[in-house]
């Protein structure tokens, strides 16, 4: 049997202020949101990008999440970005710079917590 063509349609998140985290998060990719009672969906910026939806929070938040997002940018721009998402609101955790040979990135949390990793990848040899 064939297997069909996948592709990311939308991240979804619940939030404590769906206005206010789909405000940064549209500022991170530079997407437009558009909302309705009370939820936010921000189509993707790039032909290539992803879409978010936010709606609000049903039930506490757990402690521990099981999925964030990976964002990459172009070698030698992680550093720019990141000061870059620390002016929108984001908090930078931890770096790991050292731990893979084709990877470096650096944790960071949304202004709800969430975590998030910006990567850079260097050059191939």
């Amino acid at each position: 049997m064939p297997v069909t063509r996948i592709t990311l349609g939308a991240v979804n998140m619940e939030a404590a202020d769906p206005a206010s985290l789909a405000a940064f998060w549209a500022a991170v990719t530079g997407s437009t949101p558009a909302g309705a009672e009370g939820a936010f969906y921000l189509p993707p910026a790039e032909p290539d990008g992803f879409a978010m939806f936010f709606q609000p929070m049903t039930e506490e938040r757990p402690e521990r999440a099981t999925m964030h997002l990976d964002l990459t940018v172009p070698w030698g721009e992680r550093v720019g970005e990141v000061e870059r998402l620390e002016e929108l609101g984001a908090t930078r955790r931890w770096d790991v710079l050292d731990e893979h040979p084709h990877v470096q990135w650096t944790t960071m949390a949304d202004p709800e917590g969430n975590l998030f990793c910006v990567a850079e990848h260097p050059p191939s040899a």
